[in-house]
């Protein structure tokens, strides 16, 4: 049985209801008010057609040789009266009762009528929304139900229908760039390997100079394959949720991080202050490194990295900052985007996935990531956590 109909039936069912309701309370309030009065004298036996002559004659001043003949047509008649009004008053309450039953039974008609179409109105969102989510699928999220109307349950659904299918258009389109963008990745080593192999293999009596050669080129890009491959797995791993979850101080994170770190020529600035969370701390060391690395890496000859932890207002907080090249604050949401890189950058200067990495786990530990040009030059990027 469909919903349209199980509304129609329940639409019905009530009207019945109360207009059953209705009925039996006029039919009550209207036998209370039609006084019962009871024949005593002559109960419901109509009086003999002598006596109902001798009563005429008596009324219309005839001659009668029974002195006590008109107090007992006086009393006759009023019997005949009083038995006329109680007759009257049950006719009325019968006819009230036939003729509301048909009128209930009729209005019943009309109101299962009505209620089919006004279930149709009201389930015809519903309807729109079963559409579009037959018509959605993996390679086509653009239908919308885009219902208009007031404000009611029925639209804010289909709003909320709406934008989860914005959410997973968004979500399938990125997909596809993201696996697009990695395999484009995972083809450059792919192709140096195999262009130092055919040129090798190209000559009949390559030198064993030509051979050290090939290895190291091989190497390199088996070095760049297996860098990228690792930070692939790290950014699948931070979107699939927490696996591990303890509290962790980013102070000493950092610290670890900071002597592990090649500095190249940059100058360090520290302010470690206790800055207790809870969270992966595999993820977090990760996290901490990739800031670390992008200040290192996108930074000018000799410049300056300033990384501090602190706790403010009850949550942890890691900021890095580093000189390097002016940044355009409309720049600043692609930097987080996956395999994205600046005008500046090029494709062998990092895979463009540190930042991306740094947002998925902030925001699997339920952090938020900001990044701020520094006004004069390099970025600011600041990760808060829950403490």
């Amino acid at each position: 049985m469909s919903l349209r109909i199980r509304l129609t039936l329940l639409y019905t069912l009530l009207f019945v209801l109360c207009g059953g309701a209705l009925i039996a309370i006029t039919y009550g309030l209207l036998a209370a008010n039609l006084s019962r009065t009871t024949v005593t004298e002559y109960g419901p036996d109509a009086p003999p057609p002598e006596f109902i002559d001798a009563c005429k004659r008596v009324l219309n001043g005839g001659p009668t040789e029974d002195a006590n003949l008109r107090g007992k047509c006086q009393a006759a008649y009023d019997e005949g009266l009083i038995a006329g009004v109680e007759s009257q008053r049950e006719a009325t309450l019968a006819a009230l009762l036939w003729q509301s039953g048909l009128s209930l039974g009729a209005a019943t008609l009309l109101s299962a009528a009505a209620g089919w179409f006004v279930a149709g109105r009201v389930l015809r969102p519903v309807q729109r929304l079963t559409t579009a989510a037959r018509a959605a699928t993996e390679h086509n999220l653009s239908a919308r139900v885009a219902l208009g109307g007031p404000r009611d349950e029925l639209r804010e659904l289909a709003d909320t229908f709406d934008g989860m299918l914005d959410r997973l258009q968004r979500s399938f389109e990125g997909q596809r760039q993201f696996i697009a963008n990695a395999s484009h990745e995972l083809r450059t080593p792919l192709t140096v390997m195999r262009t130092s192999v055919d040129v090798v293999l190209a000559k009949p009596h390559a030198t064993e100079a030509e051979m050290v050669g090939m290895a190291r080129d091989v190497r390199a890009a088996v070095e760049h394959a297996e860098t990228l491959i690792e930070a692939l797995l790290t950014l699948a791993r931070s979107n699939g949720g927490l696996h591990a979850s303890e509290p962790t101080d980013l102070a000493t994170v950092a610290e670890d991080v900071l002597d592990g770190t090649d500095r190249r020529d940059r100058q360090f600035q520290s302010a470690l202050e206790p800055a207790l969370t809870t969270g992966d701390p595999i993820l977090l060391e990760r996290l901490t490194a990739n800031l670390v690395d992008n200040a290192v890496r996108y930074n000018e000859a000799g410049g300056t990295i300033w990384i501090t932890t602190s706790t403010v207002d009850g949550q942890a907080r890691l900021e890095v900052a580093n000189q390097g090249p002016a940044v355009e604050p409309g720049a600043i949401g692609e930097l987080f985007q996956p395999f994205r890189r600046l005008h500046e950058r090029t494709g062998t200067d990092g895979f463009g996935l540190g930042l991306a990495i740094v947002a998925s786990i902030a925001q699997v530990h339920g952090g938020a990531v900001r990044a701020t040009p520094r006004p004069d030059g390099g970025l600011r990027v600041t990760v808060t956590l829950p403490g």
